[in-house]
């Protein structure tokens, strides 16, 4: 059992940047792809980004350029950084765990990011 745990999320002005963090339980990034997905107030969630094991990165077009997804394998830690912030961006920001060839799928709780115009 993988579990996910997010934090960073906040209030931030439009033009702020956020650090989204997610604590995972064990070193899993070998053998899980990582991502960020989000679901803003009344909308279905959406996908963000993801990292492979190889540290590959993929980003939706609605971000490219301006989220940054990296981890950290020493500390089993996903990171998004997220510049130039929009108000569309509100929503909450959750971490995905993918199980390469096992299709085990996790999710973590979420965090709420706001951004006021």
């Amino acid at each position: 059992q993988v579990q996910l745990v997010e934090s960073g999320g906040g209030l931030v002005q439009s033009g702020g940047s956020l650090t989204l963090s997610c604590a995972a339980s064990g070193s899993i990034f070998s053998r899980y792809i990582m991502g960020w997905y989000r679901q803003a107030p009344g909308k279905q969630r959406e996908w963000v980004a993801d990292i492979t094991s190889g540290r590959s990165t993929n980003y939706a077009d609605s971000v490219k350029g301006r989220f940054t997804i990296s981890r950290d394998s020493a500390d089993s830690t996903l990171y998004l950084q997220i510049n130039s912030l929009k108000p569309e961006d509100t929503a909450v920001y959750y971490c995905n765990a993918f199980q390469v060839g096992g299709g085990m799928n996790y999710w973590g709780k979420g965090t709420l990011v706001t951004v006021s115009s």
